[in-house]
């Protein structure tokens, strides 16, 4: 019986299901990518020696420098790029607008998704963030006011898409490979916080801070396009699916409901603690996470004191580290599930714990080692790397608990997670603008009392099995 079903699960990376996890990690190497770009980019940004000698620098962009003075070449024009006023506080509100965008979409996205199919949405969520990253700076030009405009638009656009992911995993993935698969297209997130950090400064000092937006904005368009062309909301619609891996995705997913979902039952949804848990976890791990991929840029460079290019470089080391991890990570959790080493609840909490206790206490550690560069580095690397064991942990619950209302409970968890975000930016400008040094520590204290409240809520409430709500109901007719 065993050879059978070894051959009726056929090899794994060569699978289309394992060639969507890669075109989901794409996709979502651009969208972090595109979130992340003004957090590289502010630094040029507000820095108001880059344009010293010139003029008004700081009040007036590009566009009406250009008018006054049409002789100026575009290479002029593209390395002085502008710069503006903006302080902590109005940082802090520009790199939380795209939360309350996000916001906004995440829950209708998520029932939506859940019922017409993720494909289109998220698809037409990447493109609509694509467009507006290209855009942003020639709205910085105008002013902050459609820079907020224009980055909480984007947000809507990205709850599109992030939610609808966990529709289509709950159709293509089997149960002993949802962490596989989740965290190989998680991982791109990490990775793509990597990516644009490393070279993010090297963009902005060698061709101006606008084309960092232009750039990774025209590799979200090219994404879209492998999106629609490829991915397909379930495998039994997709074209290019094996007859032998089809049949084993739809034997592996047989006890779970697929018929599609109308109502929603609220009320034993709110009533349900273990769905508290995890909304709780996602609150603890996106305070911290949003914190690290806003204002890492901002902290090796007031903390370190480098310039924008080394920066960039040094903020993107712990993106790789979370990338890696976040792939270890699920690599590690099914084969505990699949060799029946420990439940599915206990890795769960494992892996939930790992990641809110570790980053916590790098966190706590940073401010007292302020003064030792290498050991500054060495925890910013391990606070995301150790964060993303979460990908394994209450991350992907939903799908244990409550499998036909994933995209639906995705929505909420993230909105949770960003409310979270929100708060953490604003105060984290708040707290830096009254002292950097005291309020650096507070932040990271905050953020750790924070994370601990979650982990033990988790720990106490968390469950993995199928809740009775989320069970289809087999009605009689007579």
């Amino acid at each position: 019986m065993d050879e059978k079903s070894s051959t009726r699960k056929g090899p794994e990376f060569c699978s289309l299901r394992y060639g969507l996890a890669f075109i989901m990690h794409f996709s979502n190497f651009t969208m972090i990518t595109q979130r992340v770009s003004l957090s590289i980019a502010i630094i040029a940004m507000v820095n108001s020696t880059q344009l010293h000698g010139l003029p008004n620098a700081s009040t007036e962009g590009p566009l009406a420098d250009t008018v006054k003075n049409p002789s100026r070449s575009m290479e002029e024009f593209n390395t002085e790029a502008s710069v503006y006023e903006w302080s902590p506080e109005t940082q802090g509100i520009i790199f939380s607008s795209i939360s309350y965008g996000i916001i906004v979409t995440l829950i209708p996205s998520g029932y939506l998704a859940g019922i017409f199919g993720a494909k289109q949405m998220l698809g037409a969520g990447l493109l609509i963030s694509s467009l507006l990253t290209l855009f942003t700076p020639l709205a910085a030009d105008f002013g902050v006011i459609l820079v907020i405009v224009i980055r909480t638009i984007q947000g809507m656009a990205q709850g599109m898409a992030w939610t609808g992911q966990f529709t289509i995993w709950a159709k293509w993935a089997p149960p002993l490979e949802r962490s596989k698969l989740t965290s190989i297209a998680g991982s791109g997130a990490a990775f793509g916080s990597f990516i644009i950090l490393c070279v993010g400064g090297l963009i902005s000092q060698a061709l101006g801070w606008p084309f960092i937006f232009y750039i990774f904005g025209s590799i979200g368009c090219v994404c879209c396009l492998l999106w629609f062309t490829v991915i397909y909301d379930d495998p039994m619609h997709h074209p290019c699916i094996s007859v032998q891996e089809k049949e084993y995705i739809v034997a592996s997913l047989a006890q779970q409901s697929s018929s599609p979902r109308r109502s929603v039952p609220i009320k034993a949804m709110v009533r349900c603690l273990p769905l508290w848990a995890i909304f709780t976890g996602f609150f603890s791990h996106f305070w911290l996470c949003t914190i690290i991929i806003t204002y890492l840029p901002t902290y090796i460079s007031s903390v370190l004191h480098v310039n924008i290019r080394d920066s960039g470089v040094l903020s993107s080391l712990p993106f790789i580290a979370a990338s890696s991890c976040t792939i270890l990570g699920g690599q590690l959790a099914d084969f505990l599930l699949s060799r029946n080493l420990l439940r599915l609840v206990t890795v769960r909490k494992l892996f939930s714990s790992l990641g809110l206790l570790l980053p916590s206490l790098c966190a706590v550690a940073l401010p007292f080692v302020a003064s030792s560069y290498v050991t500054t580095i060495i925890l910013l690397i391990l606070i995301p790397g150790t964060s993303n064991l979460c990908d394994s942990g209450f991350i992907i619950n939903t799908l244990d608990v409550a499998p036909r209302y994933a995209s639906f409970l995705m929505g909420i968890s993230r909105g949770f997670g960003l409310i979270a975000g929100i708060i953490s930016s604003t105060a984290t400008g708040f707290l830096i603008s009254q002292d950097s040094v005291s309020g650096w520590r507070n932040v990271f204290f905050l953020s750790a009392a924070v994370n601990m409240f979650g982990m033990f809520f988790y720990i106490t409430f968390g469950q993995a099995e199928i809740q009775d709500w989320a069970k289809e109901k087999t009605l009689t007719r007579l």
